[in-house]
């Protein structure tokens, strides 16, 4: 991306000259760089530069000053906007009008001025108006003066600043479909409307029979090649061949050369490539402005040619023959709804996403019966198999004790990642086209947030998380459950967290309530910040197991009802519509 939003800071005043004024002027003005300081101190873009916040040249008293702040932002590229105030403010004649910026509003909890009065007129006004924003709202009185922000301050900071630059990344990129729809899956069906209504991003669509067209012409970068190709054959290890007849050296050759091309090509078709212009191709070095995209493959491409599991894997993943880099997403399939699930999570992490199905669930009775054996901590409650059919990212072997921003990464995790890894020649039952599977076991122990979007007719949009764990079996378990399936695929065991309650009651309930047959995988339990990024994109929440005192959501979702959280964010998403 070319140029990231920017986060604009809004800081309002109470415009009473002769003394109201002055007095408050200079302690507005610290707090917005206050405020401004630690966002750019701990949030990154994508590509690991620091966020860029920008301030109103003016304390904001009016609508004048209003508008001048809304030019400067204009011109600065800001996407989202958090106001603050110290003191009582007048309120609709300071807000944000703009009705695609996510907004929120830091109200200094104090008693010499009223800033908690000023929030509550604002935020009512931004109700009213519908334009929903979130309160920033310190839990203890400070004194005049205090410079520190307090912590919870700075969680909901923080929790809204991610969750509304990752909004404003997406408006006006792309998802790329390389293909059309995949052996029937519906979340390969790319719903356009969903992405221009919900997303604010366009859809773009090339047949996979582009890849053969750039392979057979030499449209890629022949020295990037050579490079990539020497790197596979020095870092990836062929794996287990359960092929019969088993696919010979000569063939495995050209597959390798056939996959790396598939992935250089892939990758200049999403973000472009300046040396494809060097070469004479000016329309293809432009790319498609792709933030994400989903290939096909099953089964017009992999019954014929090598498969994509090499170059979904490797793109995925932190890192290749280029040396660490910011993640790519490229969903299986081209299930547009799991490529959107990784993007959220990307966005909002920073990390690498995995892309799973979500196979299996094995109880403790089930285990019990197949393996003799009894399952025992995480996993005692049962688990689900998440494994995809061949391709997930590198960073999901768990080698680097957990998953890293790219510019965390060292090139002995690297090592260890691509250690733990081996490429199986793919089940010509599946693949007659061959290609290569990434196949690794996750480590056990590692946080993470298993999400889904669906889409239902009527409703629209809906997301469900599920926080949990990756688990460990003891390596018999792990060994006769794993050849049930295909072992030469990536495997992840996973234990969501339950709750007792509706689709939390047991793990049963989670498979059985999760609404399709794939999920992204993210590191952490970040549950609480999906929940925050669907309320700004007005997507309803259909289950999760968030404690209640995380939900974060804007303030006008209290007006649809208070008790019954899950109703009421489902009342307010409808109400308000897709932001675009």
């Amino acid at each position: 991306m070319s140029k990231y939003p920017k986060i604009g800071i809004r800081p309002t005043i109470d415009g009473r000259r002769f003394g109201v004024r002055e007095s408050l002027e200079e302690t507005t003005a610290e707090l917005a760089k206050s405020v401004a300081m630690f966002l750019e101190e701990n949030m990154r873009y994508p590509d690991g530069t620091k966020v860029e916040c920008v301030i109103a040249d003016q304390n904001i008293s009016g609508a004048y000053e209003a508008n001048l702040c809304r030019e400067k932002f204009k011109k600065e590229n800001v996407g989202v906007s958090i106001t603050v105030s110290l003191s009582w403010c007048y309120g609709t004649e300071t807000l944000d009008l703009d009705p695609h910026t996510p907004k929120a509003i830091l109200g200094f909890n104090g008693t010499e001025r009223p800033g908690a009065v000023y929030l509550a007129a604002a935020l009512a006004g931004h109700n009213q108006k519908g334009y929903p924003a979130f309160s920033i709202y310190g839990k203890d009185v400070l004194d005049a003066g205090t410079k520190e922000l307090p912590c919870d301050v700075k969680e909901k900071l923080l929790r809204f600043a991610k969750s509304g630059l990752a909004v404003a990344i997406m408006k006006d990129q792309s998802y790329l479909s390389i293909g059309g729809v995949s052996m029937g899956i519906a979340g390969s069906m790319v719903n356009d409307s969903f992405f221009q209504d919900y997303l604010g991003m366009r859809c773009e669509y090339v047949d996979m029979v582009e890849i053969e067209r750039r392979i057979k012409l030499e449209i890629y970068d022949k020295d990037e090649y050579a490079k990539a190709l020497a790197w596979v054959k020095a870092n990836c290890k062929e794996g287990l061949d359960n092929n019969n007849p088993k696919v010979t050296p000569e063939q495995k050759e050209k597959e390798w050369e056939y996959v790396v091309k598939m992935a250089l090509i892939s990758r200049d078709l999403m973000i472009g490539n300046p040396k494809l212009a060097e070469m004479g191709f000016i329309e293809e070095s432009n790319g498609h402005n792709a933030i994400a995209a989903g290939f096909q493959g099953q089964r017009q491409w992999t019954d014929y040619l090598p498969n994509g599991d090499f170059m979904e894997a490797i793109l995925c993943s932190s890192f290749d023959w280029n040396g660490i880099r910011e993640p790519y997403i490229l969903a299986t399939e081209n299930d547009s709804l799991n490529g959107a699930s990784m993007l959220f999570g990307k966005l909002l992490t920073n990390t690498a996403a995995i892309f799973c199905d979500v196979r299996t669930y094995w109880s403790p009775d089930a285990v019990k019966r197949v393996t003799g054996k009894t399952l025992e901590g995480d996993a005692s409650n049962g688990f689900i198999h998440l494994v995809n059919s061949g391709a997930a990212a590198l960073d999901g072997t768990g080698e680097m004790g957990k998953l890293k921003s790219f510019w965390d990464i060292t090139p002995e995790e690297v090592d260890k990642c691509l250690k733990a890894t081996v490429w199986s020649p793919g089940n010509k039952g599946y693949f007659r086209g061959g290609g290569f599977s990434s196949t690794f076991l996750t480590k056990g122990g590692i946080p993470f947030t298993m999400i889904r979007l669906n889409i239902t007719k009527g409703l629209g949009p809906a997301l469900s998380i599920a926080e949990g764990v990756s688990v460990t079996l003891p390596e018999d378990v792990h060994y006769t459950l794993n050849h049930r399936t295909d072992e030469t695929w990536p495997t992840t065991w996973f234990a969501p967290r339950t709750t007792g309650k509706g689709a939390f009651s047991d793990v049963y309930s989670v498979m059985s309530n999760w609404g399709a047959n794939h999920c992204a995988l993210i590191y952490g339990h970040v549950g609480a910040d999906f929940i925050t990024l669907a309320s700004i994109l007005r997507i309803p929440v259909a289950m999760h197991n968030v404690p209640e005192d995380q939900i974060y959501r804007p303030t006008a979702w209290s007006q649809f009802g208070t008790n019954d959280l899950e109703g009421a964010d489902y009342r307010a998403c409808q109400n308000f519509g897709p932001i675009y």
